[in-house]
């Protein structure tokens, strides 16, 4: 008897896309030999994304985390700076401000985008302006898809003299106000891991409209060696430049990059139509400000009305072969950061245990999404 693979074939998160293009570049890599942490697909990889996003320049490393963390080192940070961030994010956001030494200080979200709350953010500016202890830098993450509100936040900003950095890592393909969120601030990070919009398995870029900032970060990205003959440092380096061969993967996929923004948009507005009905669900709001790119379509499940909770749908969902995963963990909740300042957290801690992510890659079909939906609703005996 033939197996039914319908229900047993895993729906994944958000697994890669290929458009077929990506393999020409990384065949050329291979043919000219430009097996390398550099090379020409490193080039034009830096400048098509740059040209992508609207930035004036970009570093393509080897990975977001990379990204965030030669950007705070350009920002100035030292060990024992304060850096404010966004607590509604995953760790990787967070670990570079350790890695400098620096100490993170979350701010809450707020509900309209699920990002950092402008409101909070200038209060609190303005109180450590006040008592002499204004951070070295602000970081906002603007959250699965969706660019957090920026002219408050950048206003914030200015007016202490504070440089902002953009952790656009989940935003590739969203707009703010006609903008790419992450060329507002000073600087701004992608990233390209395996689940993101585009991928090149791994890796990241760094943009600026700053040449110098961008030029400094690829020197300290290539072990910080001097222009010299032979091998001259002056100052502690990282070895975070991306390879030519993912550089190649990366040109391949950044040409399909609005495709595979618009069908993840689908896949949000399927679930919102489907589940509209459907008591005790809504999906992550759009912001006024922008257009979300859908990188993860997100819902929060209320209980009391649905008749179940964010877990008890996950499982049903996992049962089925079917991946999903709660909203992040906001960072003052996680033990390894519970020593650090917190302004706020209610709103990132209620997200987090009604927040669940749904499978949302552009690879997905209508009998895919269908599933997931009819599923949903099954857990609660809903038809």
């Amino acid at each position: 008897m033939t197996a039914n693979t319908t229900k047993t074939t895993r729906i994944y998160l958000s697994s890669p896309h290929m458009s077929g293009r990506e393999l020409e570049y990384v065949q050329d890599a291979f043919a000219t030999n430009w097996i390398a942490p550099l090379g020409p697909h490193v080039d034009a990889f830096e400048r098509e994304m740059a040209a992508a996003v609207g930035a004036g320049h970009a570093a393509a490393l080897s990975s977001g985390t990379a990204a965030i963390h030669l950007a705070l080192l350009l920002a100035g940070v030292e060990s024992g700076d304060d850096v404010i961030v966004s607590t509604l994010t995953f760790s990787a956001s967070v670990n570079p401000i350790i890695y400098c030494g620096a100490k993170p200080v979350f701010i809450d979200s707020e509900y309209e985008s699920w990002n950092m709350n402008p409101a909070l953010l200038a209060d609190e500016l303005d109180s450590r302006a006040r008592a002499g202890r204004l951070p070295k830098a602000v970081m906002v993450v603007h959250l699965y898809g969706q660019s957090a509100d920026l002219d408050p936040i950048v206003a914030a900003c200015q007016r202490h003299g504070v440089t902002l950095i953009e952790d656009a890592a989940e935003a590739l393909g969203a707009t703010y106000r006609g903008r790419s969120p992450g060329t507002i601030g000073t600087m701004g990070v992608y990233s390209f891991n395996g689940n993101k919009v585009i991928t090149t398995s791994g890796g990241g870029m760094l943009v600026s409209d700053d040449a110098d900032l961008i030029a400094r970060a690829r020197k300290l990205a290539t072990q910080a060696r001097e222009p010299a003959p032979h091998y001259e440092h002056a100052e502690i380096g990282y070895n975070y430049r991306l390879s030519n061969v993912l550089a190649a993967i990366g040109r391949g996929q950044l040409e399909v990059l609005e495709e595979r923004v618009t069908a993840r948009q689908r896949n949000a507005a399927y679930y919102q139509a489907a589940l509209s009905d459907t008591p005790g669900i809504a999906i992550q709001p759009e912001a006024s400000w922008g257009t979300h790119a859908r990188w993860l379509t997100c819902i929060t499940i209320d209980p009391a009305e649905f008749g179940a909770d964010r877990e008890h749908v996950r499982l049903a969902l996992e049962a089925q072969n079917i991946e999903s995963r709660p909203v992040w963990k906001p960072m003052h909740l996680q033990p390894v950061f519970a020593e650090y300042e917190s302004v706020g957290g209610d709103v990132a801690a209620d997200l987090f245990e009604h927040g669940l992510c749904l499978p949302s890659g552009s690879n997905l079909c209508e009998s895919d999404l269908e599933r997931v939906v009819t599923i949903i609703r099954e857990s609660v005996g809903l038809g």
